[in-house]
């Protein structure tokens, strides 16, 4: 099956990827009010989502700046914590990085799942202790519900990735 990315038509010039990011900004920041629990963790999908579909479309520097400055406003605007910030950036960063060297989806939804649930996850640790000053955190505490939120943005990204490379490969 042929990559998004590989369809010449579709390819983006600086001036449509920054129009893109403010688009995934603003769809990340609106789909942040959009959660619901899991097995006792809180699960909002649409930053993962917009990580994924950030990394494919646009790259991995690209991807990172979105899943920033989604989070910076959703905490100027109170609809997030300091935890958004290691929760999307580890894994829009990866997904990009590796959907840019394999050219494969798969690489992207694995990216996004480890580089939020596992560094992201373990990078809240500091976080929560030196910022917050929480002393219930555990180094790990944070793995667990970062990989149920991630994992269900992940397999919607999947669907969607899916369902347009349908449509334009036709």
């Amino acid at each position: 099956m042929k990559k998004l990315l590989k369809h010449s038509d579709y390819e983006m010039d600086s001036n449509k990827k920054l129009i893109t990011t403010a688009l995934f900004i603003a769809i990340a920041v609106l789909g942040s009010t959009f959660s619901f629990l899991i097995l006792g963790a809180k699960c909002a999908p649409v930053q993962h989502v917009i990580n994924v579909l950030s990394a494919i479309l646009l790259g991995p520097w690209y991807a990172l700046i979105q899943a920033f400055l989604s989070s910076l406003i959703r905490n100027v605007l109170g609809m997030g914590t300091l935890f958004a910030f290691p929760g999307s950036m580890f894994g829009a960063l990866l997904a990009g990085l590796l959907y840019k060297y394999t050219r494969k989806n798969i690489a992207a939804y694995m990216g996004e799942i480890i580089g939020t649930s596992i560094l992201g996850g373990i990078t809240a640790y500091p976080v929560a202790v030196f910022i917050l000053a929480s002393n219930k955190a555990a180094i790990f505490s944070f793995v667990i519900p970062f990989f149920i939120s991630t994992a269900g943005g992940t397999l919607l990204s999947a669907l969607i990735v899916a369902a347009i490379e349908k449509r334009l490969w036709k």
